[in-house]
């Protein structure tokens, strides 16, 4: 302490710093990544760090979708260019990303398999634009991918479950296939020689979203996909749940016991 969490919202501009040109009082922007600091009624953040939140797009909306939308856009556009013709697997499909990972991918023209854990989620994925949806708990996803297709393995992983279907993601591939570990919700993934990738040719990466977004014309190009894609319906963003700001532990109790799904906003 003092410690302050929260790396994303959106709001309203209230004033400005010296030499801040590009920006207005009273505009609405929104910022995902840094600076920590967002469970607060009013924060300073550098100018280069927000984007302009359209008119169109309400700040709830756009709140719940700044970071996960920004990872979605550059997980599958940048890090591993999905088209039509391809076949991806999302693991952990009903999940925050993944949601969103399916819809887009779907739009693109990918053929999508997705991993869940229930059949409540299952539905979910099936709405999101999941062709085959594989509930991990009851079968072998591995060999439910093998078997959906025919054997040649698919395109990228996408994969932030980590330790626990690290070495089954690789094992989906085609040759020449793409693993993307973009999270660890189930620990850090174990160390594994290098040789492991050889058979396959295997590609691997772990990105993070700072990284795509370092320079302001990629922030900029990323928000703006995100939010061009919400305007013409091609992702749909569930806020279940919000909070007054004055109960962000309460939401946090939440989210820890399973309690939610979609997205959680706090409202100062």
């Amino acid at each position: 302490m003092p410690f302050t969490p929260g790396m994303e919202a959106v709001g309203e501009v209230i004033a400005l710093g010296p030499g801040v040109t590009d920006r207005k009082v009273g505009e609405v922007v929104g910022y995902a990544g840094g600076p920590m600091g967002s469970y607060t009624e009013e924060q300073i953040l550098p100018a280069n760090k927000v984007v302009p939140v359209p008119p169109s797009i309400s700040p709830s909306i756009a709140a719940s979708v700044m970071l996960k939308g920004m990872t979605a856009q550059f997980l599958l556009h940048r890090c591993f260019k999905v088209e039509p013709g391809h076949t991806i697997l999302v693991q952990a499909a009903a999940g925050g990303v993944g949601s969103l990972l399916c819809q887009w991918a779907n739009a693109l023209g990918a053929t999508v398999i997705g991993t869940v854990s229930t059949k409540e989620k299952a539905a979910q994925a099936r709405d999101d634009g999941c062709h085959h949806v594989i509930i991990y708990k009851e079968e072998d996803f591995v060999a439910r991918v093998n078997e959906i297709t025919s054997g040649n393995g698919v395109d990228v992983v996408y994969d932030s479950v980590g330790k626990d279907t690290f070495q089954g993601s690789l094992a989906c591939l085609k040759t020449r296939g793409y693993m993307v570990s973009f999270g660890q919700s189930s620990g850090t993934p174990d160390p594994f020689p290098l040789s492991v990738l050889a058979p396959k040719s295997l590609f691997l990466t772990r990105p993070s979203l700072m990284q795509y977004t370092a320079t302001r014309d990629e922030l900029l190009e990323t928000a703006g996909e995100v939010f061009a894609s919400i305007a013409s319906g091609v992702l749909q963003v569930r806020v279940n749940h919000t909070y007054p700001l004055s109960q962000a532990a309460q939401a946090h109790a939440d989210l820890e016991s399973r309690k939610t799904s979609g997205s959680v906003v706090l409202l100062p």
